[in-house]
């Protein structure tokens, strides 16, 4: 594999991984919502992460295969995992009050 592979492959892994963990955080908050009410204020945030989560793991996953096959359209794929890992450092990145 060449490391440009490698270090996509890091970032799917990554995403697959903490789109799994809000999944399961869901889950269990979505069992705990009738005993703790305050919890259902979590869930916009939760939905929000999983979802862009969920589509930096999507785009890195077609980047990945595009980059090992060597597919014409991987440029294409690149663009939007870097596009979708900018979209979640800007979601994330500190702001000042």
């Amino acid at each position: 594999m060449r490391p440009f592979t490698v270090l996509i492959g890091i970032v799917m892994g990554s995403a697959a991984s903490i789109t799994f963990g809000l999944a399961a955080v869901l889950i269990v908050f979505c069992i705990l919502a009738g005993e703790h009410p305050d919890l259902a204020r979590e869930f916009p945030q939760l939905f929000l992460s999983l979802l862009a989560f969920g589509g930096l793991t999507a785009a890195s996953a077609g980047s990945f295969i595009g980059q090992a096959k060597g597919r014409s359209w991987r440029p294409w794929a690149h663009l939007a995992t870097v596009a979708c890992l900018a979209a979640v450092v800007f979601m994330y990145w500190p702001r000042r009050s």
